[in-house]
């Protein structure tokens, strides 16, 4: 008799539909989707199927069914027997919403017979160590004050390229996705090392013993590129990725600070030239994809945590500032996502909040970025922002 393999997917968004969700049901999961907009857990329920589109050259469709859906703000109980019942626990809802999200999983835990096994839990947000975070947040939940878990928590590093998905409706209302064909998933092996259980069989998945490599190639490649492409796109008022990248002036900034971060990624992590000169063309091409209409504004949103410390710019760039290495492109990107200024983005709104509020050049700096005074790329930080106070003085 086949054993039923169960999943519980937090957040059911394109990314939780479109990706996560879509090799959860590949891979044989009785998926459970969760999320706090009960329109979307009703319309989930009421239609029983999505499709993702993959958009390309030779484009490629895949209907979505056999899950449920249950809200986490009137379906607690369920939710928390679902999680209490899983062999695997994602969430797909933004790193700054796994705190939102940990005491449900918390429940859903202590409820858990230790008999039953260890659950995998990965947290599939784009950011460092973000499953880390979210086992942070469960352990304080006092709940589990002083009880033992039966859960490994496993990060990973994701990379699909999801647009805006307006006006996407097809026959699901409006529950399909639209996306490019590549995607990676890596998810490291080693916390599994101290349980009895082996890594979930997942479609799709890597299994590697030392993550970094890939969550820094990924994040400095990828995200560099995405993020360079949209703020010098914006502040041209260029509306498509596709268009900003057919610019002159924004394509040799993201050639720029793609060469910025290949010498920091073939310094520290040893990858050869050749290959990783193919993978950055390889992403170029997927970022400047024709038939995905993906805009500078949703590339360019929450700016706040773009700057932050260990994120796409101020990451590398303090990491060359360290060896000595050039970092004048990916200061230039710094300089243009502090001038990203969308009044539908809450992070753009705070930001320039922060930019208005009177704090010097040198206040700003620790606060955007994280970075310590100490720090070798400190000051041209501190310059950058400097220059843009000015600059919005001259403007007022």
């Amino acid at each position: 008799m086949a054993v039923t393999k169960r999943a519980v997917h937090i957040g059911a968004g394109k990314i939780g539909r479109g990706f996560v969700g879509q090799f959860l049901v590949a891979s044989g999961y009785e998926l459970t989707f969760v999320d706090v907009d009960e329109r979307v857990v009703h319309a989930l329920n009421e239609a029983g199927r999505f499709v993702v589109h993959e958009v390309g050259e030779m484009p490629v469709e895949h209907l979505v069914y056999g899950f449920r859906a249950l809200s986490s703000k009137t379906d607690r109980d369920a939710v928390v027997r679902a999680i209490a019942e899983a062999d695997v626990v994602t969430t797909a809802v933004g790193a700054r919403t796994l705190p939102l999200v940990a005491p449900v999983i918390a429940e859903g835990l202590a409820a858990r017979p230790l008999e039953r096994g260890d659950v995998t839990i990965v947290a599939c947000e784009n950011a460092f160590n973000a499953t880390d975070s979210l086992h942070a947040s469960i352990r304080r939940a006092p709940i589990l004050e002083d009880r033992d878990i039966a859960a490994v928590f496993a990060n990973c590093a994701i990379d699909r390229i999801v647009p805006d998905q307006s006006g996407v409706l097809g026959q699901s209302g409006g529950l399909d996705v639209v996306l490019e064909p590549f995607y990676e998933w890596v998810i490291e092996r080693t916390p599994f090392a101290s349980s009895d259980a082996e890594p979930p069989e997942i479609e799709g998945v890597t299994w590697v013993d030392d993550l970094q490599p890939f969550v820094e190639r990924k994040l400095y490649t990828v995200n560099t590129a995405h993020a360079t492409a949209a703020y010098h796109g914006y502040v041209r008022g260029i509306r498509l990725i596709r268009e900003a990248l057919e610019d002159t002036a924004v394509k040799a900034e993201v050639d720029g600070v793609l060469a910025e971060t290949t010498a920091l990624l073939i310094a520290k992590h040893g990858f050869d030239p050749e290959e990783h000169a193919h993978y950055v063309a390889a992403n170029l091409s997927r970022i400047a994809n024709p038939h995905l209409p993906d805009t500078t504004v949703r590339v360019g949103r929450n700016p706040l945590r773009k700057l932050g410390r260990r994120e796409r710019f101020v990451g590398p760039a303090a990491q060359l500032a360290e060896r000595g290495l050039p970092v004048e492109h990916l200061l230039g990107a710094v300089r243009v996502a502090l001038e990203f200024d969308d009044e539908n983005d809450p992070e753009s709104i705070e930001l320039h909040a922060l930019l208005r509020s009177g704090a010097t050049a040198h206040a700003l700096t620790e606060i955007l970025t994280g970075l310590m005074e100490s720090h070798p790329l400190f000051p041209s930080v501190r310059d950058v922002v400097a220059e843009v106070l000015e600059s919005q003085a001259a403007d007022a």
